[in-house]
């Protein structure tokens, strides 16, 4: 299984093809992944019969404050991912060296951050507590995932490097850098 992961992440994909698979997965976290959440949400409002939260103007803007830093933070791990690591957040196009630059300086996981933040905008901004809900049910999710799966994987990929980076970073709430 080690050696058929490793195998499986040694092999780098070209800018095309990691763009192509970036746009595939952009259409799935941005426009369909926010629709679901949305709709499972009124649903599950309307089940627990909760009333939307909404106070005019202050859900608009604490949503799309929430969901433009999310996406920011987000797309700039993307971006790192692409450009520093040579590879993408898909797990099958994965990143061809550990990256240490910013924004995973801040935090280890500065993608999984930023989704969590925009998804949480997009509840504020519908004023969906049942989205809520949901988004922090997912949020509990995938970091289990992260820490189960994925930092073993790491492991296995960069050994002491990754062992040294998590030492000094830390997992999902930002630590600003220390001025000198």
């Amino acid at each position: 299984m080690k050696d058929k992961l490793l195998a499986q992440t040694r092999h780098e994909y070209s800018p095309r093809q990691r763009s192509i698979a970036l746009a595939i997965e952009a259409v799935f976290f941005l426009v369909i992944f926010p629709f679901v959440l949305i709709a499972l949400g009124a649903v599950l409002d309307r089940w627990l019969q909760w009333s939307p939260i909404q106070f005019e103007p202050i859900h608009l803007l604490l949503g799309g404050l929430f969901i433009v830093a999310g996406w920011l933070f987000a797309m700039w791990a993307n971006y790192a991912q692409f450009t520093l690591g040579r590879g993408t957040p898909v797990p099958l196009m994965a990143t061809q060296k550990l990256i240490v630059q910013p924004p995973y300086t801040y935090c280890r996981n500065p993608m999984a951050l930023g989704a969590i933040v925009m998804y949480l905008g997009v509840a504020i901004l519908f004023g969906s507590p049942g989205a809520a809900v949901l988004v922090c049910l997912g949020a509990i999710a995938l970091l289990t995932y992260i820490k189960r799966v994925e930092e073993q994987e790491m492991l296995i990929r960069f050994g002491q490097e990754y062992l040294a980076y998590k030492q000094r970073t830390p997992f999902l709430i930002p630590r600003l850098p220390k001025s000198r």
